[in-house]
């Protein structure tokens, strides 16, 4: 029996650990893996040279690694997440290279993490931590103001709470499951400047009319800046924003002086423009947030045991598929 042999490349292991390969396909395909924890930008042309399949996350894999001079065996790339926005797609279109992503696997963790933003902001319990930790409760004889809203009211319970959803794939379903679960009204937001279809309401009433705004969208060249010091002024100053989706999406600077003025009631990010993001990149975590309410986290929303299952599961499926030519997930 004639054997296919691939060379399978991963760049990214850190994210989630492959699957064994030889194990998940006919006799009649054999696999060399060279796996990569991590890698440089600067690495990725001599990683990738001799690669038929290459697989990775969210490093950039752009027009320039991905010519026949730098991979000149290159037939598919693996997206270990839902987005794409890393991969250089019309690229990959000319050559004829097969682009599959893994969608919905992290859909649970990402809701999950999304409602625990709410919370953690909704009840300052990142800022109240900090404080008593360095000393403020004996300093101030209580905490309990630090908990008020712009409004001057304390923090509202969920069944007062109307729960804005800025996308609506697998991770806005489950998110608007939970949230209604838990008493709030719910708002299923159009995208900016379409009209309202049937189930959406219209994007600047959902800024205008919810006390929580959840975005779980991808980025793309129209939802970059979508939420900007219009978006932020034009919100309750009771709300609460939480981005669970991509940095971008949310300008950094707007959110910093909105957060300062007063003018929204706390936030709650797991993405930053520039990643991995530090106080020298990033607005939101260069802030003294002696008396703001922000809660930071480092992309990290995914994290899950079951969403590497489901990663493993999907890759082997995206492969396998490809190489029977009835592929899945085909993003290009």
């Amino acid at each position: 029996m004639a054997r296919t042999h691939h060379r399978i490349v991963a760049l990214e292991t850190f994210f989630c650990p492959l699957p064994k390969f030889d194990a998940c396909f006919p006799a009649s395909h054999t696999f060399e893996v060279k796996e990569y924890a991590r890698t440089k930008v600067s690495e990725i042309p001599e990683r990738i040279r001799d690669a038929d399949i290459l697989v990775m996350t969210v490093i950039p894999i752009r027009a320039d690694v991905l010519s026949e001079a730098v991979s000149p065996n290159l037939k598919m790339i693996g997206v270990v997440a839902s987005g794409t926005d890393s991969v250089d797609l019309e690229a990959c279109k000319k050559r004829g290279i097969h682009v599959a992503n893994t969608p919905h696997c992290n859909a649970t963790a990402v809701a999950e993490h999304a409602i625990a933003s709410y919370f953690t902001a909704r009840r300052s319990i990142t800022l109240t931590h900090s404080l008593a930790r360095s000393g403020e409760w004996p300093k101030r004889g209580t905490l309990l103001k630090t908990m008020d809203g712009p409004n001057g009211k304390p923090p509202m319970t969920c069944g007062s709470e109307t729960m804005g959803i800025m996308g609506y794939g697998a991770v806005g379903k489950k998110i608007e499951s939970v949230a209604k679960a838990l008493g709030m009204k719910v708002l299923i937001s159009a995208r900016k400047g379409a009209p309202a279809g049937k189930g959406r309401t219209d994007f600047n009433t959902v800024i205008r009319e919810s006390s929580v705004i959840v975005m779980c969208l991808p980025r793309t060249p129209e939802t970059l800046n979508m939420i900007s010091e219009p978006e932020l002024d034009a919100m309750p100053n009771y709300s609460v924003l939480v981005n669970v989706s991509r940095g971008g999406m949310v300008d950094e600077k707007a959110l910093v002086a909105a957060l300062r003025a007063k003018k929204i009631a706390g936030a709650a990010t797991d993405v930053f423009l520039q990643e991995p993001a530090g106080p020298e990149t990033s607005p939101l975590l260069a802030l003294d947030t002696a008396d703001l309410n922000l809660v930071t986290t480092p992309h990290v929303a995914w994290c899950a045991e079951d969403t590497t299952d489901n990663y493993n599961e999907s890759l082997k499926k995206n492969v396998s598929s490809w190489l029977e030519g009835a592929p899945t997930n085909k993003v290009v």
